[in-house]
C-alpha cells in the first residue's frame, strides 16, 4: 500500500485522536507503525529537526523510511511527515540511520542506503540528501559506493562533524573477522577519503559498533557508539545490545582515540542507538526507548498497532571525567501543580500519583541500608532497590505482567542521600540518579488501566523523605 500525501496526513491525524492507556502523553512516538533510531538531530531555521527510523505500514523492521517532526520547545511538535523512502536502487531495503549538518544555509542530512541482492547479500551505500521547507528530504547522490577492502557490508550510520575547515565521517564498520571497528573518512575537493580505521584499545569489544556520534567538550572528545555482542557482568552489559561512550583524544590526521574506559550511558531495559547534537552550547541526546531482536516483550505491537518512543531530550554534561545526564529544561513547562511530603524518622511512606508525572525523591539513609522504592499499577509493581552495603541499584520489573521483565543491576554510591529524579509516562519512564550520574530507560506496561501508587520501604528508619511531584 502506498498512500498519497493527503492521505498519509489523514491518516496521522486519525491515529493521533485514538485514545488509548499505553500512549504516552510527552514521550515522542508515532500513531501507528515501528519507530526506532533517531536521526538527523539539528537545529534549523529557529527549530529542532528530529528524524528518526520509522516502518509506517507495520511493526516489523522493515520498509524503513525515514519520520520527521520539529519542535521549538521539546513539547509541541509538527505533524509526523514521511521524510525519506526507500525508493531508489541504492536504498531499496531500508533508509538507515545517519545525521544530518548544515551547510551553505541548508540542511543535508547523510544515511546508509540498505540493499539486499537476489542471494540475500548486504550492500551499503552512503547516501547525501537535502531537507526541503516540508521536511521531507530530496536525495542527491551517494557519498560512498562501498565499504574498504578488509572489512564486511556492516558499514553503517554515518555521523559528520567538522573540525576547523574540514568536514570529517564517522562510521561503523565490521571486519572480515568479525570484530566492531568505526572508520573515518575526511572530505578533499568534494570526495570523501578514507583516514583509515580508528586505532583503540577496544580490540575484542563485539562484532559491530553502531550509531558513532562524537562530541567536543573543552580540549575533550566524547565518542558515544553502540557495540554488539559483548558478555554480560553483574553490574553491565546486561541488555542484548549496549550504548555508552568513551572520553579521550581524536587524531583526525592519523585516525587514533586515546582513550578512557567504556561507560554505558543507560542501565535500563529500554534504550539503543542514541544520537547527539550541539546548538548553542548544549549537546543534547535522544536515544530510542527499544531493543532490537526484542519485540515480543512490547504488546502494543499486538494491541494498538505501534511500538517504541525516543527518550525524552537529555542534556549532557562531562564533569568529574564522567558525562552527566539532565532533563532538558524545557520540560519543565510540562508541570502543571506541585504537590510535596515529607517524612522524618520513618522506614515506610506512601503517595498516590498522576498517572503522568515528574517525580523527585530525597532520602537521607540515616540508619537505612537499602531502601525499596516500588511503582503499583494495581497488583503489578516495578521495583527499585538501593544497597548503600553493596553501593548498587536493582530494577525489577518481574512483578509485572505484559511485556519485558527481568532485573538490571548496576553500581551507583549515594554517599548518604539517594536523590532520584523520575519522569513517569503512560509506558515510558526513565530515571535520573544522583544528579545525573546514572540513568535508566524503562518500558512497562500495566494491564490495567489504575491510578498508580509510590511505596517506600527501607530496613532501617532513615532521616528525612522528600517527595516533590
Amino acid at each position: 500500500m502506498v498512500w498519497t500525501k493527503e492521505e498519509f496526513s489523514a491518516k496521522v491525524r486519525a491515529g493521533q485522536q485514538i485514545k488509548h492507556p499505553w500512549k504516552n502523553a510527552f514521550h515522542l512516538e508515532m500513531p501507528f507503525g515501528l519507530i526506532n533510531d533517531p536521526n538527523g538531530l539539528s537545529f534549523y531555521q529557529g527549530k529542532y529537526q528530529i528524524f528518526y527510523q520509522w516502518n509506517p505500514y507495520g511493526c516489523e523492521h522493515k520498509q524503513k523510511h525515514w519520520g520527521h517532526v520539529a519542535t521549538s520547545d521539546f513539547i509541541h511538535y509538527t505533524e509526523p511527515v514521511l521524510a525519506m523512502k526507500p525508493d531508489c536502487w541504492f536504498d531499496k531495503d531500508g533508509c538507515y540511520t545517519g545525521c544530518a549538518f548544515t551547510e551553505n544555509e541548508e540542511l543535508h542530512v547523510v544515511y546508509t542506503g540498505n540493499v539486499r541482492t537476489e542471494t540475500m547479500e548486504r550492500q551499503s551505500y552512503q547516501c547525501l540528501a537535502k531537507a526541503e521547507a516540508d521536511g521531507t528530504l530530496s536525495k542527491e547522490k551517494i557519498l560512498i559506493e562501498r565499504q574498504p577492502a578488509g572489512y564486511t557490508a556492516h558499514f553503517r550510520d554515518p555521523y559528520v562533524f567538522f573540525r576547523g575547515n574540514k568536514k570529517y565521517l564517522l562510521a561503523g564498520i565490521q571486519t572480515e573477522n568479525l570484530a566492531g571497528r568505526l572508520v573515518l573518512y575526511r572530505e578533499t575537493a568534494g570526495k570523501w577519503e578514507l583516514v583509515g580505521e580508528i586505532a583503540t584499545d577496544f580490540n575484542a569489544m563485539g562484532y559491530m559498533w553502531e550509531c558513532p556520534n562524537i562530541l567536543h567538550f573543552r580540549d575533550e572528545d566524547v565518542i558515544v557508539f553502540s557495540p554488539q555482542g559483548l558478555k554480560a557482568e553483574r553490574y553491565q552489559y546486561q541488555n542484548l545490545y549496549q550504548t555508552g561512550y568513551a572520553i579521550g583524544t581524536l587524531d583526525t590526521e592519523k585516525a587514533v582515540f586515546s582513550h578512557g574506559k567504556f561507560t554505558e550511558l543507560d542501565h535500563g531495559f529500554d534504550f539503543y542507538a542514541p544520537q547527539v547534537m550541539e546548538h548553542e552550547g548544549r549537546k543534547l541526546l535522544l536515544g530510542w526507548m527499544g531493543m532490537p531482536e526484542r519485540d515480543a516483550e512490547y504488546p502494543t505491537r499486538e494491541n494498538g498497532g505501534w511500538m517504541f518512543s525516543l527518550t525524552i531530550p537529555r542534556e549532557l554534561v562531562l564533569k568529574n571525567h564522567k558525562i552527566y545526564q539532565y532533563p532538558a529544561v524545557e520540560l519543565e513547562k510540562l508541570r502543571q501543580k506541585e504537590q510535596s511530603s515529607v517524612a522524618k524518622g520513618a522506614h515506610s511512606w506512601e503517595q498516590v500519583l498522576p498517572r503522568q508525572a515528574e517525580i523527585e525523591l530525597r532520602i537521607c539513609l540515616g540508619k537505612a541500608k537499602k531502601i525499596a522504592y516500588a511503582f503499583y499499577f494495581g497488583a503489578e509493581r516495578l521495583v527499585f532497590i538501593y544497597d548503600d552495603t553493596e553501593k548498587s541499584m536493582v530494577i525489577n520489573r518481574t512483578g509485572m505482567k505484559l511485556g519485558g521483565r527481568g532485573i538490571r543491576r548496576f553500581k551507583l554510591d549515594c554517599k548518604g542521600e539517594l536523590h532520584v529524579r523520575i519522569f513517569m509516562d503512560r509506558t515510558a519512564m526513565e530515571c535520573f540518579f544522583q544528579q545525573g550520574e546514572e540513568a535508566a530507560a524503562i518500558l512497562y506496561f500495566p494491564e490495567k488501566e489504575c491510578v498508580p501508587e509510590l511505596s517506600v520501604q527501607a530496613d532501617e528508619d532513615w532521616n528525612q523523605l522528600t517527595c516533590k511531584c
